[in-house]
C-alpha cells in the first residue's frame, strides 16, 4: 500500500557508508543472510565488475523489502563527481534523503553537493553520522560542521555512547533510552548511562523546543510545562521533516550494525511516504498551463523516467517512478516528451543485480520495464487521457573530453554503435564526431568516468580503444580591413572561364560569425553569379590560411567586378571569390583564436591560494571569488588548452575535496607566441600528409 511505503536515496560523498548502510539494512531486513561489505566485494547493491574493482559506487542500485509490516524502497546513489550526475537524475524519484557523513573525514564537497540538490527538489531530509567506531571519529565535530552548513537545521535525535574503539551504541532522546550492541549487532535496551546523563537531558530539551517549533499547540503546551508523549514526538518530527523545518540526526556504526535498527525504524515512523507529499508540479502538454498531480492510486497514470539501464539479459530496462496512477501488468502508455505511444509488457521490481516480476505499481513505485522502443531517462509517462510533462533535471555539461582511436583498424562503425548503447545508459556521455578533425569525441564529467565507459565498453562488447586528448579547436579571424580583387581567367579550345570581383573584408565582433554584403550597382556582375561569390567564400573559410583552422568573425563585401558575355560562368566566379579570400584574408592581419572556457570551482577555503594559482599558470583569468558555506567559488576564464585535463589535477591540489562546472564561454585570441607554436605544428603535419 501507498502510505506503507517510504522511498528513500541515500546521499553523500564517496566513502561515507552509503553501501554499507544499504547491506546492513538487507541484513537488518533478513534480505540477506549474510553482511555484505564493500571491501571484500560481496555486496548486493555493488555489484557490476568496474564497481567491485573501484570499491565504490558507479551507478545508483535499488533494493525494497519488507520491515515491521512496511516496505522501505531505497536507492544506493554514487557520490564521485564523476558519476554523481546519476545521483541527479535517480533522487528525482525519491520522496527523502539519507545524507551520510563520515565520523572521520566529515563533510565533504559531494556531501554538500548532494545537500544542495537535496534542497532544489525541496526533498525532506535526515542525517546519519556513520563510521563512529573508527579511530579519529568525532560526533560532535562532525555535528557542528553540519549545523554551520545545513539548512535547514540539523536536529540532534540520537547521541553516540562511547568514541572510537570503545563506541558500543546510541541513546535515543524520543525514548530516552540507550541501545547496546554486541558484536553481532544485537541491540539491547538499557538506561542511559549515568555518565551521560546529564548531557541527554540538556540535548533532550533542546530536541523538544525544537519539535515544539513544528507545532503551534505542542509549543503552547510544552510552555506551560507539559511533557509530549512518545506519539506527540513522532507526530511533529514527521511535520517538521516533511516542512523542511530541520532535519533530524542519527547515528552509529554501519560496519558494526549499530544503530542500523534505530535507522529503519525512523524511516517508517518519521519519513514521509508518497502520499503525505504535495502534489507534484507538471505541465500541461497542451495547454503549456501548470497543473499539481497528487499522488493518487486512483487518478489518470503519470511517472518519470530515472534511469536506465543496459542488462545482458533483459536488454534495456526502464526504470520509473510512478507519481499517480496504478500500472498493471501489461498495457500501453504515452510518452509526452517523445510525443509517441509505448507498450509495455510486464513490471519488473529492481532488487540489486536481479529482477522481480510484480503485478502493479502505485505512486512512489520505483519499476522497470523491458524493451521499450523509445523511452529514454528523463522522459515523462502518462495516460493519454491526461497529457502531463514533468520538469527533468537537465544534463550537467561535460567537464572532459576524450579522442577515442580503435586499436584495430574498421572498427569506427563498431565503436561508435558500442558507445551509443552506453550513452543511452548514461545521459552525462556526450559522444561526437568532429568532421572538422575526423576525430570520434566523448566527452564527460571527468577522466575517471570516461574511462569507465571505455572499460564497461570493452567488457560487454569487446571494443578495445586507445584514448588520446582531442584536438583543440581553434579558429581564425582578421584584425584590419582590406580590399582586393579574385579574378579567374583561363583560356581553353572552346568557352574559356572568366570570373572577376573586388571583395572588401573587414573584421566583425567576436562572436558574430561571417556576413556577406551585395554591394554591386549597375549590373557590373550579374545577379546570377553574386551567389557563387558568397559561397566561394564560405567553402574557402573553412581552411584559413595561417593554419587550416575555419574563419570567422568577419564581414565581405562584394562591391565591383567584371564579367564576360560568354566566358563568364557560376564556377568561375565562384573561383573568383575563393582567390578574393585567400588573398584578402593573408594581407588582413589574420589572428588565431583559442576556445575560452568558463570554470566555477568548489573547493574548501585553505585551498583557494592554490587554485587561483594554477589557474593564473593556465593562462586563466580568476573573475570572482565567493563564499558558499565553508567553502569558495572561484570563478574563472581558461583556455580550453590549458584545461583540458584539470579534473586530477584538481583532485591532487584539494585532495579529493574540489569539485568543478564548466561550460564554454567565447573564442579569444592568442598570444602569438603560442599562436607561432600551433601554426608551426599544423603546417609541418601538412607537409606529411
Amino acid at each position: 500500500m501507498t502510505e506503507k511505503l517510504k522511498n528513500i536515496g541515500l546521499v553523500a560523498h564517496t566513502g561515507a557508508g552509503k553501501t554499507s548502510i544499504a547491506e546492513a539494512m538487507l541484513f537488518k531486513a533478513g534480505v540477506t543472510t549474510r553482511l555484505g561489505k564493500v571491501e571484500e566485494g560481496n555486496t548486493v547493491m555493488d555489484f557490476e565488475p568496474e564497481e567491485l574493482k573501484r570499491r565504490a559506487s558507479i551507478s545508483t542500485s535499488f533494493h525494497r523489502f519488507s520491515w515491521k509490516k512496511s516496505d522501505i524502497q531505497i536507492m544506493d546513489t554514487p557520490g564521485d563527481q564523476n558519476f554523481f550526475s546519476d545521483t541527479r537524475f535517480c533522487l528525482q524519484g525519491a520522496d527523502s534523503a539519507l545524507v551520510v557523513i563520515d565520523a572521520v573525514d566529515g563533510i565533504k564537497v559531494q556531501t554538500e553537493l548532494a545537500w544542495d540538490l537535496a534542497s532544489s527538489l525541496h526533498m525532506p531530509c535526515c542525517i546519519f553520522i556513520n563510521k563512529l567506531d573508527r579511530e579519529r571519529s568525532d560526533f560532535s565535530k562532525v555535528l557542528k560542521e553540519a549545523t554551520d552548513i545545513f539548512q535547514p537545521k540539523p536536529v540532534v535525535a540520537q547521541l553516540p555512547i562511547g568514541k572510537e574503539l570503545d563506541f558500543k551504541g546510541v541513546v535515543d532522546l524520543v525514548r530516552m533510552k540507550a541501545f547496546l550492541y554486541d558484536d553481532t549487532g544485537k541491540a539491547t535496551m538499557a538506561d542511559i548511562p549515568d555518565d551521560m546523563r546529564d548531557q541527554a537531558e540538556t540535548e533532550r530539551e533542546a530536541f523538544i523546543e525544537n519539535m515544539a517549533e513544528a507545532d503551534d499547540s505542542l509549543l503552547e503546551r510544552y510552555l506551560e510545562g507539559q511533557i509530549p508523549t512518545d506519539e506527540e514526538i513522532h507526530a511533529a518530527l514527521k511535520k517538521g521533516i516533511l516542512e523542511r523545518k530541520f532535519a533530524p540526526v542519527l547515528c552509529g556504526s554501519a560496519a558494526k550494525l549499530a544503530g542500523i535498527d534505530l535507522l529503519m525504524d525512523f524511516i517508517l515512523d518519521c519519513m514521509p511516504a508518497p502520499t503525505d507529499l504535495p502534489a507534484r508540479k507538471a505541465v500541461h502538454a497542451v495547454s503549456g498551463a501548470e497543473t499539481d498531480i497528487p499522488p493518487d492510486p486512483a487518478a489518470p497514470f503519470s511517472a518519470l523516467v530515472i534511469k536506465t539501464i543496459s542488462d545482458p539479459y533483459a536488454g534495456r530496462l526502464t526504470v520509473l517512478r510512478v507519481v499517480s496512477g496504478t500500472l498493471a501488468g501489461d498495457g500501453n502508455f504515452f510518452n509526452v516528451t517523445k510525443d509517441t505511444k509505448e507498450r509495455f509488457n510486464g513490471l519488473l521490481l529492481i532488487t540489486g543485480k536481479e529482477q522481480k516480476p510484480v503485478k502493479e505499481a502505485g505512486p512512489g513505485t520505483i519499476v522497470a520495464m523491458a524493451k521499450l522502443k523509445e523511452t529514454m531517462t528523463g522522459d515523462t509517462l502518462c495516460d493519454e487521457s491526461r497529457k502531463v510533462r514533468f520538469d527533468a533535471l537537465p544534463i550537467p555539461n561535460a567537464l572532459i573530453t576524450y579522442a577515442v582511436v580503435p586499436k584495430a583498424k574498421g572498427d569506427e562503425e563498431k565503436i561508435m554503435s558500442s558507445l551509443a548503447k552506453l550513452l543511452e545508459e548514461d545521459p552525462a556521455l556526450r559522444l561526437d564526431r568532429n568532421a572538422e578533425t575526423k576525430e570520434i569525441l566523448l566527452a564527460g564529467m571527468g577522466q575517471v568516468h570516461i574511462e569507465m565507459a571505455i572499460e564497461k565498453m570493452r567488457r560487454k562488447n569487446n571494443v578495445n580503444v586507445l584514448l588520446n586528448l582531442p584536438k583543440v579547436p581553434y579558429r581564425e579571424t582578421i584584425k584590419k580591413k582590406v580590399r582586393v580583387q579574385g579574378k579567374h581567367k583561363k583560356q581553353t579550345g572552346g568557352h574559356g572561364q572568366f570570373g572577376d570581383c573586388w571583395v572588401a573584408f573587414e573584421p566583425r565582433g567576436r562572436g558574430e560569425g561571417f556576413e556577406f554584403v551585395d554591394a554591386i550597382v549597375g549590373g557590373v556582375v550579374p545577379r546570377q553569379y553574386i551567389p557563387a561569390v558568397e559561397k566561394g567564400i564560405i567553402e574557402a573559410c573553412e581552411k584559413g590560411v595561417l593554419a587550416g583552422f575555419p574563419t570567422v568573425d568577419f564581414r565581405a563585401t562584394l562591391d565591383f567586378g567584371s564579367f564576360h558575355p560568354v566566358d563568364s560562368s557560376e564556377m568561375a566566379f565562384k573561383i573568383a571569390g575563393s582567390l578574393a579570400f585567400k588573398k584578402g584574408i593573408a594581407d588582413a592581419q589574420p589572428v588565431l583564436l583559442e576556445p575560452i572556457m568558463k570554470v566555477i570551482v568548489t573547493s574548501p577555503d585553505d585551498c583557494t591560494g592554490d587554485i587561483m594559482g594554477d589557474l593564473n599558470a593556465r593562462r586563466g583569468r580568476v573573475l570572482g571569488m565567493d563564499s558558499k558555506g565553508r567553502n569558495q567559488l572561484i570563478t574563472a576564464h581558461v583556455p580550453l588548452a590549458e584545461i583540458q585535463t584539470y579534473a586530477p589535477d584538481l583532485n591532487s591540489m584539494t585532495g579529493g575535496r574540489g569539485v568543478y562546472e564548466m561550460e564554454f564561454a567565447h573564442y579569444d585570441e592568442m598570444p602569438a607566441q603560442l599562436a607561432q607554436k600551433i601554426i608551426d605544428k599544423a603546417k609541418a603535419e601538412a607537409e606529411e600528409a
